[in-house]
């Protein structure tokens, strides 16, 4: 999913880049979303892991 959110922040950069205001911005909330997404299920797997520890 990472890889995703990253696929996308570079397509948004690039259209940004070349000017496609509506396609950067699309991209760039994709993006924002799918990390967001990501670094709650990290969190989820970090603390599940520690309560396996404990």
């Amino acid at each position: 999913m990472l890889r995703w959110t990253i696929v996308f922040l570079v397509v948004a950069i690039v259209a940004a880049l070349f000017g496609f205001g509506g396609i950067a911005a699309a991209a760039t909330d994709f993006a924002r979303i799918l990390f967001f997404i990501f670094l709650v299920l990290f969190v989820i797997s970090l603390v599940m892991g520690m309560m396996r520890r404990g």
